[in-house]
């Protein structure tokens, strides 16, 4: 009865790891009847596109869309009146924020994307604070990454560069000397929203600046406000990027960005 008995165990499982395999397709090649292959787990199409890096460090790779490349702003228009060009001062390969003119935003919209922008604050240092080198990135013109003057400048922590306003401080203090240019490259995810306008999934942003993480996949919890907690209070699709006017002449250069 033995032999009987072992030969019936051994059907019954073969049998079982049969029919484990056709329900669960995904069971292990130690115990599939087809013994995988390299080519199985290999992906040929689509062909990854070709894109050109930048010669250095911050130079716009071939499928960027330049938004500064040191010549004019032709790109943007001013924030007061939309229909303007922009009214800030172009100088040598750089231009710069005129107290009072207003915001200046792009002329095109854009959701996920990467950007690259380079920024000085001004070689005078005055004031402190919030009054140091003041002005902003604002993604979809809702989202506010700080720029301000943060060397050797102390203010509140998720108000310094390389914070969310008034949501996420920096991971660290990555600020060169009024003298000299920071960079920032940001990889910005947009919020998504559901059929009937309600919020599916929050924005993301991870920002190096000067090439050290800042933010590092952080969670924008909504519109930035001076005074509130941060929300979404209504959806919105693709938006323009804008630069604030913040009373200081806060200087720009090679400015470009990729949609993702």
């Amino acid at each position: 009865m033995k032999p009987t008995f072992y030969l019936f165990a051994s059907l019954l499982f073969f049998s079982s790891i049969a029919l484990a395999q056709e329900k669960y397709p995904d069971t292990p090649p130690e115990v599939s009847p087809m013994p995988m292959k390299p080519e199985m787990t290999e992906i040929w199409e689509p062909k990854v596109e070709v894109v050109n890096p930048g010669e250095k460090y911050g130079n716009a790779p071939s499928d960027a869309i330049v938004l500064f490349d040191g010549d004019d702003l032709d790109q943007w228009v001013s924030q007061k009146d939309t229909s303007q060009a922009a009214a800030w001062d172009i100088k040598d390969g750089y231009f710069q924020v005129v107290p009072g003119k207003g915001g200046i935003q792009t002329k095109m919209k854009f959701g996920d994307a990467q950007i690259h922008i380079e920024w000085s604050a001004p070689d005078k240092v005055e004031n402190s604070g919030q009054g140091r080198g003041n002005s902003g990135l604002f993604l979809q013109n809702r989202y506010e990454l700080q720029i301000l003057d943060s060397y050797n400048n102390r203010t509140y922590s998720n108000g310094q560069a390389g914070s969310i306003y008034k949501d996420h401080p920096p991971l660290v203090n990555a600020m060169r000397a009024p003298d000299k240019w920071n960079t920032y490259d940001v990889i910005y995810t947009a919020p998504r929203f559901k059929d009937d306008g309600r919020l599916d999934s929050e924005a993301k942003i991870t920002v190096l600046h000067n090439g050290v993480v800042v933010q590092n996949n952080a969670t924008i919890h909504g519109l930035t406000l001076y005074i509130g907690l941060h929300n979404y209070p209504e959806a919105h699709g693709e938006d323009v990027i804008s630069l604030q006017d913040h009373g200081t002449p806060v200087q720009y250069r090679n400015i470009w960005v990729r949609r993702l």
